[in-house]
């Protein structure tokens, strides 16, 4: 079961989402203040646009259905440097963030903005430039990943403790980040 918010009053709707297909269009009219609003089952208009964007002059049609990791699939990749899975909530559906060395610098996605890991997402809370992972390596070849705020305005948090602007912090497999009410867990490759 799904819930979908009303936009204009904030109450819940729910629904079963096995029983319509991807990208079928949904119309809800709230049991609360009669506004009817319609949603999209499993797309985004925002994939389409942002391969646009990447694609800038290519004549390759946009696919509005594609998986955010297939969007990457035109970059070239330097190596796996692992993922961020970005958890399902009410703003956003589930998300995967392919990682790449150096600055990985992380935020809602608005179109022109000059962030390499944008979340699909209409949360308020999570700033254009939220945080920053930087993958690199230590003296032994393995991956090391640091933490740090962008800075935000409503914060990083790694489990219940909340990020300074001077702070870098180490973070390794599993890790649960939140930046606004979105929440995101780091899975390094083997």
């Amino acid at each position: 079961m799904k819930r979908v918010r009303c936009p204009k009053c904030g109450s819940y709707q729910t629904f079963d989402e096995s029983a319509y297909q991807e990208g079928q269009v949904l119309v809800f009219e709230c049991t609360e203040c009669r506004k009817q609003f319609g949603i999209r089952i499993g797309t985004s208009r925002l994939h389409a646009t942002r391969k646009d964007e990447r694609a800038a002059g290519s004549n390759a049609p946009a696919s509005a259905s594609a998986p955010t990791s297939a969007l990457y699939d035109d970059v070239p990749h330097e190596e796996e440097c692992g993922e961020l899975i970005v958890i399902e909530n009410v703003f956003h559906f589930k998300q995967t963030l392919p990682l790449r060395m150096g600055d990985n610098v992380i935020g809602r996605y608005v179109r022109g903005t000059n962030i390499n890991t944008p979340i699909e997402t209409v949360d308020p809370s999570v700033d254009t430039t939220h945080c920053i992972i930087n993958v690199s390596r230590n003296k032994q070849g393995a991956l090391v990943y640091t933490l740090r705020d962008a800075p935000s305005g409503t914060g990083t948090f790694v489990g219940n403790t909340i990020l300074r602007d001077q702070d870098r912090l180490r973070i390794e497999d599993g890790t649960v980040i939140t930046i606004g009410a979105t929440t995101m867990i780091l899975h390094v490759p083997e």
